[in-house]
């Protein structure tokens, strides 16, 4: 199922850098937005956030 995205603020780490590959997350209430930072109007990822905790653990 692809799901349309509204404009929103996202949020980039603290450990990035203008020359580093990184992504973008955005929380979306029980899901998870994730994107390319570099590409921020390319393809979003969408995870319920059990995934997403599994990812960052």
């Amino acid at each position: 199922m692809r799901r349309e995205v509204q404009p929103m603020t996202w949020r980039k780490s603290s450990y990035s850098t203008s020359q580093a590959n990184c992504v973008e997350v955005r929380h979306l209430g029980t899901t998870i937005a994730i994107r390319d930072s570099k590409n921020p109007n390319g393809p979003v990822l969408v995870l319920p956030k059990v995934n997403w905790h599994g990812l960052t653990r």
